[in-house]
């Protein structure tokens, strides 16, 4: 199996004014590949940083920055992933931040570390407490705009109604995919 080369969107959320729907969609073609088991190193590479962008910004926004480390077990290539995504959408503020965060982590030990993500998220946590910075919502950045603008400007991105998206995707897949 080859790479498929596409950033694929519909054309509702093309046509929408929010640029969540822009993501939304993206995130939707790479769950609907994941399903029919297509596997991430043959989903389009920007396509999948972009989808991991939004997962640590709705981490960051449910429960501040511990609870991105918690939910993502503090991957070190989901960091890498996160790290270079910040760079690649002009996100120069919360790429400082993240970095600072890291930074924060990377001072805990591996006891206390691995504590925090084998323990419980709420009650009492002073980890949790000190990985938390609310100075994310304070930035003049909005990543969800730059990373739709991202996707929008990026040369492999492709707007087709969802019946044509179904249908390059069965191609691509060579078996026909059944629609819930």
């Amino acid at each position: 199996m080859e790479e498929f080369g596409r950033i694929q969107v519909s054309e509702t959320a093309m046509d929408s004014s929010n640029p969540q729907d822009i993501i939304n969609s993206n995130i939707s073609v790479i769950n609907l590949m994941r399903e029919e088991g297509v596997g991430d190193e043959f989903i389009h590479e920007d396509a999948l940083m972009s989808y991991y962008l939004d997962f640590y910004v709705s981490k960051y926004t449910e429960g501040n920055f511990a609870k991105f480390v918690y939910d993502s077990r503090w991957n070190k290539e989901l960091n890498e992933l996160i790290e270079e995504g910040l760079a690649l959408i002009g996100a120069e503020k919360h790429l400082e931040l993240f970095q600072a965060q890291a930074k924060r982590v990377k001072l805990l030990s591996s006891v206390k570390i691995g504590k925090f993500l084998n323990g419980k998220f709420e009650g009492i946590n002073p980890t949790r407490d000190l990985l938390n910075n609310n100075a994310f919502f304070e930035l003049n950045e909005n990543l969800t705009e730059l990373n739709a603008a991202f996707l929008k400007n990026h040369p492999d991105f492709e707007v087709l109604p969802v019946d044509d998206m179904f249908a390059v995707l069965e191609e691509y897949l060579g078996h026909e995919i059944k629609r819930s």
